[in-house]
């Protein structure tokens, strides 16, 4: 039986899968969003969130815990500087799954993973769709109103005369 035995193990060796999960974080860290199965997302969201919060920490001890999640020097100062400011108020949850449908070659299932509140999105397309929605429900009940075609025959027959 498998019961408490958490965590996927891809088919690869322990350093594979310890290998695959640093360039992954990294990655992902630099970027901000990253395409991969949705196996390796899931499993990723936890490393990933672990990170930022000892990015939020912010003490040395921390900082060199993040360098064995994270080994790259750009990717521990961005968690460490502009995202621990990001997420302080944010209690967890830094990372969204999106699924993108199968890949190509083998139907694996794909999905996005990335951070919450990217630099590149805003918050402005909420009010937007607000918008949209008000302008719809204005627009329903003419389209129920009857139009009136008989005026416009007559007056053709008149025209005639």
């Amino acid at each position: 039986m498998r019961h408490l035995k958490a965590g996927r193990k891809f088919g690869r060796t322990s350093a594979h899968r310890k290998a695959l999960f640093r360039n992954l974080v990294g990655a992902l860290i630099e970027r901000e969003r990253i395409s991969t199965t949705l196996a390796k997302a899931k499993e990723l969201r936890g490393k990933v969130e672990r990170t930022i919060t000892l990015g939020k920490k912010g003490t040395l001890h921390a900082r060199r815990q993040a360098f064995k999640l994270a080994p790259q020097k750009e990717a521990v100062q961005k968690v460490f500087g502009s995202l621990a400011d990001r997420y302080a108020n944010r209690p967890g949850g830094y990372t969204r799954i999106i699924k993108i449908g199968p890949r190509r070659g083998d139907n694996a299932p794909m999905a996005f993973i990335e951070l919450v509140d990217r630099e590149g999105e805003t918050p402005a397309p909420k009010e937007e769709a607000q918008k949209k929605t008000a302008t719809k429900k204005e627009t329903k009940p003419k389209a129920t109103e009857k139009k009136e075609t008989k005026p416009k025959a007559t007056e053709k027959k008149e025209d005639k005369k």
